[in-house]
C-alpha cells in the first residue's frame, strides 16, 4: 500500500486565490495514483496521496524564504 505525500505551496494559481482548489487537488491524486499504477502496478485502490499545503512563509528555497527568491529571480531576469 502506498502512500504518497504531495507538498505545496498555499497560494492559488491566480493572485485572487489563497489555496489549491478542489478540483486541482483531485487531478494530483489521479495523476500520482496513475503513476504509481503504470511504474509500479499498484491498484489505484490501495494507493493513497496526501496534499498538504504549506504557508508560502514556511518554504525556502536558494537559501532565502521563497517570496524573496522569487524576487531575486525576477530582478536577475529583468537585468
Amino acid at each position: 500500500m502506498p502512500i504518497v505525500t504531495v507538498q505545496v505551496t498555499r497560494e492559488g494559481t491566480t493572485q485572487d486565490r489563497k489555496s489549491v482548489t478542489a478540483e486541482e487537488k483531485a487531478e494530483i491524486i489521479k495523476g500520482v495514483s496513475q503513476v504509481l499504477l503504470d511504474v509500479l502496478n499498484k491498484p489505484l485502490e490501495s494507493t493513497y496521496v496526501v496534499i498538504e499545503e504549506v504557508e508560502l512563509d514556511n518554504w525556502g528555497w536558494g537559501g532565502l524564504p521563497t517570496a524573496q527568491y522569487r524576487a531575486l529571480l525576477a530582478a536577475q531576469a529583468k537585468a
